[in-house]
C-alpha cells in the first residue's frame, strides 16, 4: 500500500498531494519543548511550558504560511461532536486550550484561510476532502471516537452541508498500530460484530490486538465512501519513536503532534 504521507520538513509530513490544500500531521522533531515533550509538541493541554508550545506552534505557522490566528481546534474529549467553522471560529485554541471549541472532536469548513486541526499520539487523524463542493474536515477519533463512528458521523455532517459521500476522499494517518494496541472486553463490547473478524486477533481469553485504522476503515466504508477514495498510513506511532509522540510507549508522558487541513487561498 502507498503511503500518503511525504516528509516534507522534518516538522511535516503532507497528504492530499495534488489537491488544492494545505494538509498533513506534524512530526516530533525540530521544536522547541524539553524532556519528556522534545521537540516539537503541539499540545498545550499536556504538562509543558505554554510558552515553547506556542513557539512550536509558530514555527509550524510559518512553514505552512498560515498564521496561528487563523487555526482552529476542538477541546477532544473522545466524542463524536462535529462542528461547521467559519471565520468567527478563527484562533479558537490556537493560543489557549481553554479557547477551544467545547466538546468538539470534529471540524469542517468549506471557507479559505482556515486551517482546521486536532491533537494525536497514538489515536486515528482522520482527514477528509471533498474536492467538488470545496469541504474539507479533520477528525480525532481514540477507541471510543473509533467504535461510536466518528468516520460515519463526518461523512454525514459533510453531506448535510453539499459534500457528495462518492466524492469524498478519506485520509486515516499515523496511529498505533494492531500489534501493539492491546485491549480488553471494556472496548471490545462496543465494536460491531460484522467488523470483529476483520479488526481483532486474540492474545488470551480477554484480550485482544486491535487494528483501529483498518475498522475506521470498514466503517469509511459502510458509511458510503469509496474504497478507492481511502488512503491508509503505513506509519505506526509506537514503533516510530524519533517520528512520532506515542501515548502508550511513553506511559502517558509525552508530546501531541498536530493534524492539519486548510484550503489554500
Amino acid at each position: 500500500m502507498t503511503e500518503p504521507f511525504q516528509r516534507m520538513t522534518l516538522k511535516q509530513l503532507t497528504c492530499f498531494d495534488g489537491f488544492h490544500v494545505v494538509a498533513g500531521i506534524t512530526s516530533r522533531e525540530d521544536g522547541y519543548s524539553e524532556v519528556p515533550f522534545q521537540s516539537l509538541n503541539m499540545g498545550l493541554h499536556v504538562s509543558d511550558q505554554q510558552d515553547k508550545v506556542i513557539k512550536n506552534r509558530k514555527a509550524l505557522g510559518n512553514e505552512l504560511n498560515v498564521p496561528l490566528e487563523q487555526w482552529v481546534m476542538g477541546e477532544q474529549v473522545h466524542g463524536t461532536e462535529i462542528k461547521v467553522v467559519s471565520e468567527a471560529d478563527k484562533g479558537k485554541g490556537a493560543f489557549k486550550h481553554e479557547d477551544a471549541l467545547k466538546g468538539i472532536d470534529g471540524i469542517i469548513t468549506n471557507q479559505k484561510d482556515i486551517l482546521l486541526t486536532a491533537f494525536y499520539a497514538d489515536c486515528v487523524p482522520l482527514l477528509f476532502l471533498e474536492p467538488k463542493s470545496g469541504w474539507i474536515g479533520v477528525a480525532h477519533a481514540g477507541w471510543k471516537g473509533t467504535v461510536h463512528e466518528m468516520v460515519r458521523h463526518m461523512t454525514e455532517r459533510l453531506e448535510e452541508q453539499g459534500a457528495q459521500r462518492s466524492n469524498i476522499r478519506l485520509v486515516i494517518g499515523p496511529c498505533i498500530s494492531q500489534s501493539h494496541y492491546e485491549v480488553d472486553d471494556r472496548v471490545i463490547e462496543h465494536i460491531a460484530e460484522v467488523y470483529k473478524t476483520q479488526v481483532l486477533k486474540k492474545v488470551n481469553e480477554n484480550k485482544f490486538n486491535l487494528d483501529l485504522k483498518e475498522l475506521n476503515r470498514q466503517i469509511a466504508i459502510n458509511a458510503g465512501i469509496l474504497s478507492d477514495n481511502i488512503e491508509v498510513s503505513n506509519y505506526c506511532t509506537y514503533e516510530e519513536d524519533q517520528l512520532f509522540f506515542s501515548h502508550r510507549r511513553d506511559r502517558g508522558q509525552t508530546g501531541r503532534m498536530l493534524a492539519y487541513i486548510g484550503l489554500k487561498g
